[in-house]
């Protein structure tokens, strides 16, 4: 069977159940669970980002405290308002279907149904021959690539001047982009909802080449430095597919549906982070619920395992390289575990736990892109986290011991840098409404905030944070997205999505604006900043941190990777 038949008969099982709840509501409480939750708090309710909503983990707290917690949010967490789009009725109605959910899914990655979805969608060779350098751009490292999560797209951009160059239908919730170091022509998507795409970023259009369904829910993402490799990982069906980089044909799929877990249990397991990396032929496989590290060595006959690397800490989640010069650069694999307020340290070359950094009771760390770089003051390289649950940026140094820790105005989810800004880029994301419309730009030789970029519901401003004092401001007046239906792409077979820069009417009642994710890009002349409730990015001067302009007509811009920028970075 297919696993998108295995899919649709799990899903017709726990939509028909979930019609039996809600009184009054309406809501098909599966269908919203899939689309708006699923994402922190998991497939199968057992949570990650968010809290584990499983009967057994619910059954000890009132249902009004629940119902209150989705119509009203819960502050400094992922966890927003939902009483925009929730009755009070809807939001009962929700916790009835959870607190009586009963688990069904009990899958197990099969290869060969994995191999059976996979589709060639246009003729890599060809192109390569009839564009030998790349059509649209100067150079393909000029492309930034940009999700657009609710609208299941990846954007292709020219980051030398903003200009959308194509949106690309990728599965529902487009979550992670790359680029094949070696062959920067191709780029690599994954979607929550499991497919696997690969691109040809030179040829017009930049068209998807293939594509394969390697779950049902996936995550993360990476290619080997030499270019052979691609591998995905699954949330569900547990477990991680490495593909062939240039065809996109599964070789191998690593089950987790059985590991042991740190209690010295046998349990199924999510894949969260993997990561590639230049010290050696590995990638790193991040076992979520086992709190473990698998090193696999791609340049070894059937790919196999070889290290082994446990008890890092509850509920794994993202994860970065050490950037240290000489022939340690790219040896440590820092991987956020949230369940136990660390960062460990896993060593590449003695395949162990060299340390675990913690960031702070109940801080949840989230280093999405992270941050590695070398501080001159001190004279040693630094890398630094954000954490979800506190306003507060987490530096450390090789050594593994706390520098400091800088207060922000709220939790973040990503933090970023590059040789060309003299700024960390820290949002505020998961903050409350009132600052989660921020970006925190700290020096990173003082480890002091000098900026901070806040856009509020009709102006943008650029705020000196040691004296308040407004250094620039900007309309950030918010227009209703243009939106156009699928169509055929110029080449290939996969749907696209035309775009237009030219904006619609005035909201009426714009909505405060939520930042995330600072890219940078441009050759590091700019940083990309997403807007996930207004639809647009913001494009500002790395050096100074002033505003130049904004990309608008997007719908929820989240993850945004800079080719150029990426090239430089170990394991992105």
């Amino acid at each position: 069977m297919k696993l998108g038949k295995v899919l649709s008969l799990a899903a017709c099982t726990v939509v028909t159940a979930g019609s039996l709840f809600a009184g009054t509501s309406n809501m098909d409480f599966p269908e919203v669970y899939e689309k708006e939750c699923q994402g922190c708090h998991g497939p199968i309710h057992q949570g990650g980002v968010g809290s584990d909503l499983r009967p057994g983990a619910l059954k000890k707290k009132e249902r009004h405290v629940l119902r209150d917690a989705i119509l009203a949010g819960v502050p400094n967490t992922a966890m927003p308002q939902w009483d925009h789009s929730f009755s009070k009725d809807d939001a009962d109605g929700m916790v009835d279907w959870l607190m009586d959910w009963k688990d069904n899914t009990n899958y197990k990655l099969d290869f060969d149904q994995i191999h059976s979805t996979w589709t060639k969608l246009a003729d890599r060779e060809a192109l390569a021959k009839k564009y030998t350098k790349s059509a649209d751009t100067k150079s393909v490292l000029d492309i930034t690539f940009a999700t657009e999560r609710d609208a299941s797209l990846v954007d292709f951009i020219d980051s030398t001047n903003g200009k959308v160059l194509s949106r690309h239908k990728a599965g529902f919730a487009v979550h992670v982009t790359v680029t094949n170091k070696k062959n920067p022509r191709y780029a690599y998507s994954i979607s929550r909802s499991g497919r696997l795409t690969m691109f040809d970023i030179a040829a017009p259009g930049q068209p998807a080449l293939a594509s394969v369904q390697v779950g049902f829910e996936s995550r993360g993402l990476a290619v080997s430095p030499d270019g052979k490799y691609v591998i995905a990982g699954n949330y569900t069906p547990g477990g991680a597919v490495l593909c062939d980089a240039m065809t996109l044909e599964p070789l191998k799929a690593y089950d987790t549906s059985a590991v042991i877990n740190m209690k010295g249990q046998i349990e199924a397991s999510r894949v969260a982070s993997l990561a590639d990396t230049p010290y050696g032929p590995y990638f790193a496989m991040a076992l979520k619920d086992a709190g473990r590290v698998y090193i696999i060595d791609y340049s070894k006959p059937d790919f196999p395992i070889v290290g082994d690397v446990p008890n890092i800490g509850e509920v794994l989640h993202d994860a970065f390289l050490n950037e240290d010069e000489g022939e340690d650069f790219g040896r440590y694999y820092m991987i956020a575990s949230q369940g136990s307020d660390v960062m460990g340290i896993v060593d590449y070359k003695e395949k162990n736990l060299a340390a675990k950094v913690y960031t702070g009771k109940k801080s949840k760390p989230h280093p999405g892109q992270g941050s590695s770089w070398f501080n001159k003051k001190m004279g040693k390289q630094l890398h630094a986290t954000v954490t979800m649950n506190q306003g507060s940026v987490v530096v450390w140094d090789s050594n593994w011991e706390i520098v400091k820790k800088i207060e922000t105005s709220g939790g973040g989810l990503f933090i970023g840098t590059a040789p060309h800004t003299p700024y960390l880029w820290a949002d505020t994301v998961l903050g409350k409404p009132a600052t989660y419309n921020e970006v925190h730009l700290i020096n990173k030789e003082t480890l002091v905030t000098d900026k901070i970029v806040k856009v509020g519901k009709k102006e943008g401003q650029l705020i000196d944070a040691k004296t308040n004092k407004v250094l620039q401001t900007w309309d950030a007046t918010q227009y209703k997205t243009v939106t156009f239906p699928e169509s055929n792409p110029q080449i290939g077979k996969d749907k696209v999505v035309e775009y237009t820069s030219k904006v619609g009417d005035k909201v009426k009642e714009p909505v405060q604006p939520r930042l995330l994710h600072a890219e940078p890009a441009n050759h590091g002349k700019w940083t990309m900043i997403s807007e996930w409730t207004t639809g647009r990015i913001g494009i500002y001067e790395s050096e100074t941190g002033k505003f130049i302009k904004y990309i608008n007509n997007l719908t929820t811009p989240t993850f945004t990777y800079s080719v150029e920028h990426r090239q430089h970075i170990p394991g992105a």
